[in-house]
């Protein structure tokens, strides 16, 4: 592996088939980053800014044997990640009483919350070895959302899930600062990707997905333990969270609910 090699980033995204993770790969490709790219779709990820460099993984990340040989191929053919950003995410309406929803919130904790422990557990060890200053950044990236600050009606499986990922990034971020190794998590408001386009109901502050893909590795590049991107919606989130329940269950007891259909 030549000098100039080790220099370059090396960036490894799940979910990078679409939305989010395809635009956070565009936007490291474009700073000229070594990435390992994974998600469902071979096609797909073949369709994105690619080079001899990159290294393409057609898996579904509930698979964690699967998922975890990815990790392990990408860290000996790199000798590691510089940032690990587990981007996989998906949405979906619920209604507890529903028999069938049972099993679409066991899906959506499957990818949101448990394929990103599976994303990062690969990698803190090799992390840990690493100088502080050998090759730069050591990142690890969990993308959650404005709907983990509160519960929103018919979308109890999202919230909850992107709620308990921003707690575990949390908690990981406890367990590896004296490592030096940074966990930050990341909360989109609403972003325009295909997710997004099925819902129903307004949008306040919708992104276009690269310029949050630039604003997110901006705040990943500063090592950032949370950010609301766009900013507009930290603040909403913000008020969202000091709002007593009565307020708040008046305000959204009527809210429209999301599509019942699993959106990646």
């Amino acid at each position: 592996m030549t000098a100039a090699r080790r220099r370059r980033l090396r960036v490894f995204i799940t979910g990078a088939s679409s939305g989010i993770g395809a635009a956070l790969a565009r936007e490291y490709a474009a700073r000229g980053a070594i990435l390992g790219l994974l998600g469902r779709r071979a096609d797909a990820l073949h369709a994105l800014p690619f080079s001899a460099d990159h290294h393409i993984y057609a898996v579904d990340v509930t698979d964690q044997a699967a998922l975890a040989a990815a990790a392990a191929d990408f860290i000996a053919r790199e000798g590691g990640a510089d940032i690990v950003i587990a981007s996989a995410g998906v949405s979906a309406g619920t209604l507890t009483e529903r028999p069938d929803d049972l099993s679409r919130f066991a899906e959506i904790f499957a990818i949101n919350v448990t394929a990103t422990v599976a994303t990062f557990a690969p990698f803190v060890e090799t992390m840990k070895r690493r100088e502080v200053d050998d090759r730069g950044p050591r990142r690890l990236v969990a993308i959650g959302s404005v709907a983990g600050i509160r519960g929103m009606k018919g979308a109890g499986a999202y919230c909850a899930s992107k709620s308990a990922v921003h707690t575990y990034a949390e908690s990981l971020r406890l367990e590896l600062q004296p490592h030096g190794i940074r966990v930050v998590t990341i909360a989109p408001g609403y972003i325009d990707t295909p997710m997004t386009r099925q819902n129903r109901f307004p949008m306040p502050f919708l992104m276009p997905v690269d310029r949050f893909a630039a604003a997110a590795a901006r705040a990943i590049d500063a090592g950032t333990s949370y950010r609301v991107i766009p900013w507009p919606m930290g603040v909403v989130a913000k008020v969202l969270r000091l709002l007593p329940n009565i307020l708040f269950d008046a305000l959204f007891a009527h809210a429209p609910t999301k599509s019942g259909k699993v959106a990646p």
